[in-house]
């Protein structure tokens, strides 16, 4: 990915995004640009026209912190936008993402036994571990029974921004598809920030900026965001419609791959239905992903 392109576009997206009125500025009549105008931002963040305008066209090597917090602060980023700007910029100054390699190549490796046999050990939720580009690289066997449609029939690694953009299935699976979708690629997006040399990655948006309008139009807006903590809403095949809570952990041995857990509320209509898809995933096991 071309960072100077990655930096333009990012920020342009940031700036018409704002308006004059939420930046505290007078709308000033009629605007031939959407959001503030590069003469705004400038102001706002107490710097020349010329030298953010340098800025915005990409290059952000040798920009200092005091800066780029001065033009997050301008553009009103939050804090997972505030740390996909500095992404960008630790990547135009060639500083890697810390203790991650440079250039993997597309295989992703079998999880370790000790990461397998933990998750097997979750038994009450869905548990799995994803790499950056998405790819499923562990499960227990309550996911692997509830992401039964993304499985298929085995083969090649699950991956869910695949099953998101390129299998009909999932419009059934995710009844709030379209907001799926923006999560989905906001969070390739800050990850791709974060690491600008994960050649799986890079393949993976290739192939579906290939493939699907809907991820190039998501993926031209440059949205960013981390997954953390919420709400999902599913319909699974066998279990119907269900309503977890999940959340991300990082998994400090393997930089990059986070740890999902997704439960449902204790008592509710949603966990009868997970202990029953659970029973059902007993009578019906699937191959663990690398196994």
């Amino acid at each position: 990915m071309d960072n100077r392109s990655e930096v333009r576009e990012f920020l342009m997206s940031r700036r018409a995004k704002l308006t004059p009125q939420q930046a505290g500025l007078p709308a000033g009549g009629t605007r031939r640009v959407a959001g503030l105008r590069r003469t705004e931002v400038a102001v706002l963040a107490g710097m020349s026209v010329e030298y953010y305008a340098k800025l915005e066209r990409g290059a952000i090597a040798g920009a200092s912190a005091a800066v780029l917090e001065a033009i997050a602060t301008a553009l009103q980023l939050d804090d997972t936008e505030r740390a996909h700007l500095l992404d960008l910029a630790r990547a135009a100054d060639g500083v890697p993402a810390a203790r991650r390699a440079r250039g993997r190549a597309g295989k992703q490796a079998a999880a370790r036994p000790g990461l397998q046999w933990a998750l097997e050990s979750i038994t009450g939720g869905v548990a799995f571990v994803r790499a950056q580009n998405q790819d499923l690289l562990a499960t227990n066997a309550l996911a692997r029974a509830f992401y039964a449609p993304l499985f298929g029939d085995g083969g090649r690694t699950p991956n869910l921004a695949r099953f998101q953009f390129l299998d009909p299935a999932s419009r059934d699976f995710y009844p709030d598809w379209e907001l799926f979708a923006q999560m989905c690629v906001a969070i390739m997006r800050a990850e791709a920030g974060r690491d600008p040399h994960d050649r799986a990655l890079q393949e993976l948006v290739g192939e579906l900026s290939t493939r699907s309008a809907a991820f190039r139009t998501l993926w031209g807006a440059h949205d960013v965001r981390t997954h953390g903590a919420g709400t999902k809403r599913f319909h699974h095949p066998v279990a119907g419609d269900l309503s977890l809570a999940y959340e991300e952990l990082s998994v400090t041995a393997e930089p990059g791959h986070v740890l999902m857990i997704y439960t449902a509320e204790p008592g509710s209509s949603s966990a009868e239905r997970l202990r029953l898809l659970g029973s059902w995933a007993a009578e019906h096991p699937a191959v663990a992903p690398g196994a």
